[in-house]
């Protein structure tokens, strides 16, 4: 397939920049399937949506405060993007701490270049070698801190790169089950969920379980390809619990709340472990174990996010999003969502 299938035009204006005041009064298209419209309501009303029964599936990661303003000696600005811990980490000190990092400026910082916090003395960063894509080897100093105390003193919230304000409150970028820190971005069809969405869950008799998928460079990488088959996923953590597992094989349909949660699920399905790595990439003809159901927001064009979508419904993605347009609906982070059936392939249009 190629890329180009998966270009659309998105207005700037239809980006959204900010949360909506309330999580759940976030527009939700749902979709009809292939013979009949899709309709149009608000994710406050998914537990009517949903049959007792079902089982909603919610990735609990939470966002790391991992971007760092950093200085350099010369005193010019840097910038350090965190992505996940190096493994296996090399002997070292208990302060000191090796991850993945995006760095900027990534040509000017040659190898042994010591930055240091914009916001905390302490802490310090080493920049080691080039890794592609942009990736560098640093190595963290905390100056005796806990790592994830140095970053709730020195870091910020990474927020997409279309988002072009801060926000108010940095939680509007958490879901409200966020748990285990570790993501450099929020599974953000999680973004919509609120205690009184989970509430009725509970009181419809649709259980919620939850799994980790540790949003990194996998899910937000761009598809620079020509051809959709040559991506290539960077891999990423997940865990599916036990428990979890066994409630997703009595239950009668599965809903995945994001497109990390399809990827943690339908990797257990496909490789028997309930965690590990997982570069599992979803497109074309592949064939779903696990997922009936997918509440997902609307994705950049050519995205390996609209791909994994264009896999579970097929085309009519294409006119689902051409209704959102047409109707007003907000895009990408903060946006408005879809509710998805999965179905079959279609491959005559």
């Amino acid at each position: 397939m190629e890329t180009a299938a998966f270009d659309y035009d998105l207005p700037a204006d239809r980006i959204a920049q900010r949360p909506l005041a309330e999580r759940d009064a976030a527009r939700l298209l749902v979709d009809g399937g292939p013979d009949r419209p899709p309709s149009h309501r608000h994710v406050r009303d998914l537990p009517a949506l949903l049959e007792p029964g079902d089982l909603v599936v919610v990735n609990t990661t939470r966002v790391l405060p991992a971007r760092l303003a950093m200085t350099r000696s010369t005193g010019g600005a840097a910038e350090v993007l965190l992505l996940e811990p190096a493994d296996p980490q090399p002997a070292g000190g208990e302060d000191t701490i090796v991850w993945e990092a995006l760095v900027r400026p990534g040509r000017r910082l040659r190898p042994g270049t010591v930055l240091r916090s914009s916001r905390l003395v302490s802490l310090t960063v080493e920049v080691g070698e080039d890794l592609g894509e942009g990736r560098r080897m640093v190595r963290i100093d905390t100056g005796g801190l806990a790592l994830l105390d140095a970053l709730e003193r020195a870091g910020e919230v990474p927020l997409p790169p279309y988002v072009r304000t801060a926000i108010d409150d940095p939680e509007r970028y958490q879901t409200v089950y966020a748990d285990t820190p570790g993501s450099v971005a929020a599974p953000t069809a999680g973004l919509h969920l609120s205690p009184t969405v989970l509430e009725g869950l509970a009181t419809r008799g649709v259980e919620v379980a939850p799994v980790e998928l540790v949003v990194g460079l996998g899910t937000f990488r761009p598809i620079t390809t020509s051809e959709v088959e040559q991506h290539r996923m960077h891999a990423e953590r997940y865990r599916v619990p036990a428990g979890t597992w066994a409630k997703v094989q009595q239950a009668p349909r599965v809903v995945a709340v994001g497109t990390t949660v399809v990827r943690a699920l339908e990797s257990a399905a496909a490789t028997g472990a309930l965690e590990g790595r997982t570069g599992l990439y979803i497109h074309g003809d592949f064939e779903f174990r696990v997922v009936d159901r997918l509440l997902t927001n609307f994705h950049l064009p050519r995205s390996s996010l609209l791909v994994l979508i264009d896999a579970f419904i097929g085309p009519r993605w294409r006119d689902l999003y051409e209704v959102a347009l047409a109707e007003g609906y907000r895009f990408l982070s903060f946006g408005d969502a879809m509710l998805l059936t999965r179905g079959r392939r279609d491959r005559s249009r």
